[in-house]
């Protein structure tokens, strides 16, 4: 699954939500995919499950994930959303901290750029 970073300036709750995310966006975790319930989730990280079932209600607000009643929790199916652009001023910002640490060490605009493309590649590729 995913690690929680103790270190990390992020708090568990948006590491978990974040993890998820990550896991559903890179396509580990697919529409219908069953995920651990509260319980198990909690045993494997060793967190307080009350966290993870807080990290689990925002993934269900924000439509990453739903609840069957006795079932457990699934990934959702991806809706049709329109970007939150508060969100992808963030992105942004990360992206071009990113491209600037690369050039910094040696790759031209060119290499980023395929870099950037090759990853994006890489996960349509898996998406299919």
């Amino acid at each position: 699954m995913f690690e929680i970073n103790l270190k990390s300036r992020k708090s568990i709750f948006e590491q978990i939500v974040d993890g998820f995310k990550e896991l559903i966006v890179s396509g580990v975790l697919k529409p219908g995919d069953r995920i651990p319930s509260v319980r198990d989730l909690s045993s494997q990280l060793t967190v307080n499950p009350n966290t993870i079932q807080k990290a689990y209600r925002q993934l269900d607000q924000e439509g990453w994930i739903y609840s069957a009643s006795g079932l457990g929790s699934y990934v959702a199916e991806r809706p049709e959303v329109t970007p939150d652009e508060g969100k992808l001023a963030e992105l942004t910002v990360q992206i071009t901290s990113i491209a600037k640490q690369m050039e910094y060490l040696g790759l031209s605009r060119e290499d980023v750029l395929k870099r950037v493309a090759e990853a994006i590649g890489e996960r349509r590729d898996s998406d299919d």
